[in-house]
């Protein structure tokens, strides 16, 4: 079973992480557009052992378990699906001043 956690919310944007057995499985940012339309890229994680036809599992269960007011049935929802690895977390930083 695949487990939604939310990472991130803005007014019009979200941020969630899914997992399954305790790691991390994918990843989906959301944008919410005045149309009422959500526009969404799907990260799912290479290391998960996704395979293509488990794509409608994950978009399915995001929708069942965290978006209550659009749907994929509906055609408000629309996603990009990505495959791949993560190479890591990276932030910004001041550099240090030259004396």
């Amino acid at each position: 079973m695949i487990a939604w956690k939310r990472l991130l919310r803005t007014l019009t944007s979200e941020r969630f992480l899914a997992t399954r057995g305790g790691n991390d499985i994918a990843a989906v940012d959301l944008h919410y557009l005045s149309s009422g339309h959500v526009t969404g890229t799907v990260f799912l994680f290479q290391s998960a052992g996704w395979k293509e036809t488990q794509v409608s599992e994950v978009l399915t269960s995001l929708d069942e378990s965290m978006l209550p007011d659009v749907d994929l049935d509906s055609g408000s929802l629309t996603y990009t699906v990505v495959h791949g690895e993560v190479w890591g977390n990276f932030e910004a930083s001041q550099s240090p001043k030259a004396t």
